[in-house]
This record gives C-alpha cells, structure tokens and sequence, in this order.
C-alpha cells in the first residue's frame, strides 16, 4: 500500500496546495488561469515536442493502444447518453454528460501519475492520448454539443470542420505534429534549443497537479447534483470498466491484444477525472453550474478510485 501512496499522495498533495494557496489568497483565482496558459502553452508542448522528436514514430504510436482507447470512449460516450436519454434529461446537458464522461484530463493529472507509475512509458503514453482525445473524443464531443444548442443553425459537417481546425491550431497538437516531421526526417535538434525545451518540460507536472487545484476554488456550484454525481460515475467507474473488459473481449470482437503493461496504462488513463476546462467548456451551454459540482467531486474522489485502481492492477 506504501508504494501505491508514493504514487498517488504526491499528486494530490500538490492539488491541495494548490486549492490551499488560492483558498488562502496566497494566489488569485486568474493566477490560476496564468499558469494553466503556461503550461498548455508552453510545458506540455514542449514535453511532447522533445518525445516525439526523439523516438522514431513507429515507437512512439502504438495503434493498438489508440483502438482500443477510443473504441472504450466511444462505448461510454454512448452508454451515458442513452442512459440520460432514457431518463428524459435534456439535450444541452446530456452533452455535458457525455464530455465528462469520456474526456480525461491525460495532461494536467494524467502524466503526473503515469510518471510516478509507468516513467519510461509516461510521455510516450501522454503523446497517444493526447491524439486520441483532440483528433477523436474531443471533436466529437464539441459538435454533440454544438447541434445541442437550442436554436442552433448550420450543418453538422460545418461545425465538424470548424472544431478539427480549432484542434490543429493547439500548441500541444503542433508540438507532436512537429516532432514527429523531426523523427521522420531525423532532424537534429540544436543544443542550445534542446536545453530550452527541457526546461519547459521539467516544469510541466508539479505546474500542472498546482493549478488543478487552485482552479477549483471559486467555481459555480449550482446544478443537479444527482447528475453530477453520475457523471463522476461514468467518468471514473464507467469508462475505465468499458476499456477492461474490452481488453478482455479483444480477442473475439476484433480489437487488439496489447500486453500487460499496456493494458493497465490504459485502464488507468480511462479513469483519471476530467478535463481541467470542463466547467469553462460547458459555459456556453449553461451547464457550467453543473460541469463545477461534477469537476470538483470527480476530481476529489479520483484520490480513492486510483488508488483502488493502482493497487488492484499493479
């Protein structure tokens, strides 16, 4: 159990100073916001950026773990919606469900614990993940609830290729777009440079776990607290149980059969809390009352639910 606390107590040790440190007035909410920027801007790309450049592409994506990935997203993505459907729960917020269900937040509390559990595998891992969710589940979640607004206008493929060009424009996207044209044509990287993209790196996970925590101070906390509550349940239950047991079914339905470190990364990445700018992405819908209450408790029980998860499969 110690060596599960060594993985997990780090990281949520550095969420709660960073709520204690805004909680406190130590910080400002918007200082939050500053260092958010910095670390989507410029650590992770970075991190990503040196990754990929410096691992031949073949190694770096492992299609295998991609498939069966977003085929566990897809799978929840449509079990919480038929769910809520059922349950009569309007359009607007069962695409709030849907994001927070099957968007994780891989960059900001993901890497962290991948690199404390899986270090050799940790940024190899982030560089998949990140391509999955902003080529694929993203995407896909941002058009649902695009065509979920009331009084909407305009096709569905419009709005499509509105959301992938936003995609491509992200600094974490271009990092890994990047690094891979320098992998294939095996470009050096000058020193000098190389010495600057480190630095950024090293600062990305500990930045990151700090404003998760801090951002959580202040939030809306108004909405449907039983909804809320289910989606932390599709979050952290439901979606990591849909990636196991199609890892179990591989075989048979036709998806790959990854080996076993593999197979727990992905359970893993499945069932870390959602996305840091779930709240802020639900704001257009008027859900971001709902998308806070959902945010915070995922975000706090996912203290319990990794741990659980780390000690069952490792």
């Amino acid at each position: 159990m110690s060596a599960i606390l060594n993985i997990t107590f780090p990281i949520f040790a550095l969420v709660a100073l960073g709520y204690f440190s805004v909680w406190k007035g130590l910080f400002k909410s918007a200082d939050m916001r500053v260092f958010g920027q910095f670390v989507m801007m410029f650590s992770l790309p970075a991190l990503l950026f040196n990754a990929v450049s410096r691992t031949p592409i073949q190694e770096v994506l492992n299609l295998g773990y991609m498939a069966v990935y977003l085929a566990a997203a897809g799978a929840t993505a449509l079990v919480v919606y038929a769910v809520l459907a059922l349950t009569g729960t309007d359009a607007p917020r069962r695409a709030a469900a849907v994001l927070g269900a099957v968007a994780p937040n891989s960059g900001f509390v993901g890497y962290p614990t991948m690199l404390l559990a899986f270090p050799d595998e940790a940024t190899r891992v982030l560089a998949m993940n990140m391509l999955v969710e902003n080529f694929a589940i993203l995407p896909a979640c941002f058009v649902l609830m695009e065509l979920a607004k009331p009084g909407r206008h305009g096709s569905a493929i419009g709005t499509a290729g509105q959301v992938i060009w936003s995609v491509l424009r992200r600094p974490m996207v271009i990092a890994i777009i990047l690094g891979a044209l320098f992998a294939a044509l095996n470009l050096p990287m000058p020193a000098t440079l190389d010495k600057v993209f480190s630095m950024l790196a090293v600062s990305a996970s500990s930045l990151a776990l700090f404003f998760i925590g801090g951002a959580l101070v202040g939030l809306p906390f108004r909405g449907n607290r039983g909804l809320a509550a289910f989606i932390a349940l599709g979050k952290l239950v439901v979606f990591p149980a849909v990636a196991f047991a199609l890892l179990l079914l591989a075989p048979t339905i036709g998806l790959p059969l990854l080996d076993r470190d593999m197979q727990v990364i992905l359970v893993l990445s499945a069932a870390m809390p959602m996305i840091s700018i779930y709240a802020i992405l639900c704001q257009e819908a008027g859900t971001e009352g709902l998308a806070s209450l959902a945010l915070l408790g995922t975000t706090s029980a996912s203290f319990l639910t990794l741990s659980v998860l780390l000690v069952w499969l490792l």
